[in-house]
C-alpha cells in the first residue's frame, strides 16, 4: 500500500474540514492538527487558504468525474447510461469517503473567491453536464430515450440531482423515508426520459 505524503495528508485533512465546517470556519491550524503535519508545511505546499480550498474542491471533482465516466462507459444504451450516471451521482454524494461536502461548498456558486479559480471550476462542472448530455444523445439515437433537447435536459437532470442531494444531506427534515428518496428520484428520471413506459 502506498504511503501518504505530508502534502497528501494535508489535502485530505483540508477536504474533511472544509466539508465539515466550510471555508470561513476552517483554519490552517485545524488542518495541520488533523493531518498531524507541521503548520508551516501548509503554506509551503499550498500558499494560502484560498488555494488550498480550490485544490480540495478540484481533487474531489476530478474523482467525481472519474466515477461518473466509469459508471456510464459500459451502459447498454443511452437510457441505461443516464440512469447509471444518476445513480453514481447520488451514491457518490452519500459515500463518507468521497468528501462530497467539499464539492457542495466549492461549487462555482458558493464560497469560491478568486474569479480565475471560479472560471476553472465552472469549466470542470460543465464536464459533468457534458457526460450526461452524451448519454442523452446516445439514447435518442438508439431509441431508448424519447426525443428531447439533450443540453437542456442535462441541465434539468443535474439540477434534480443537486436538489435531491441537498434535500437529503443538508436539510434538517425529510419527507418520508430518506432511504427511499434517491430511489424515487431515479424512478422519476426514468419515467421522464424513457421512450416507452416502464412498469
Amino acid at each position: 500500500m502506498k504511503s501518504v505524503t505530508k502534502k497528501e495528508a494535508l489535502l485530505q485533512a483540508a477536504k474533511e474540514l472544509f466539508g465539515e465546517y466550510g471555508f470561513a470556519e476552517t483554519t490552517f491550524k485545524k488542518i495541520s492538527d488533523r493531518a498531524g503535519v507541521a503548520l508551516g508545511l501548509l503554506t509551503h505546499h499550498y500558499g494560502n487558504k484560498e488555494k488550498l480550498f480550490f485544490a480540495a474542491g478540484m481533487d474531489v471533482l476530478e474523482h467525481f468525474l472519474s466515477v461518473l465516466r466509469a459508471a456510464t462507459e459500459d451502459a447498454e444504451d443511452g437510457r441505461t447510461g443516464v440512469l447509471c450516471f444518476c445513480r453514481a451521482y447520488l451514491e457518490f454524494s452519500i459515500d463518507p469517503h468521497t468528501n462530497w461536502l467539499v464539492l457542495v461548498r466549492c461549487s462555482p456558486y458558493s464560497d469560491m473567491k478568486a474569479s480565475d479559480d471560479r472560471e476553472i471550476m465552472l469549466r470542470k462542472f460543465a464536464e459533468v453536464h457534458h457526460l450526461l448530455e452524451i448519454q442523452l444523445q446516445r439514447g435518442i439515437a438508439d431509441g431508448s430515450i424519447t426525443p428531447l433537447t439533450p443540453a437542456v435536459t442535462a441541465q434539468v437532470i443535474v439540477g434534480l440531482m443537486v436538489g435531491a442531494n441537498r434535500t437529503r444531506v443538508l436539510t434538517p427534515y425529510t419527507y418520508g423515508s430518506s432511504q427511499n428518496f434517491y430511489t424515487e428520484t431515479l424512478t422519476f428520471v426514468e419515467r421522464a426520459i424513457s421512450s416507452t413506459p416502464r412498469n
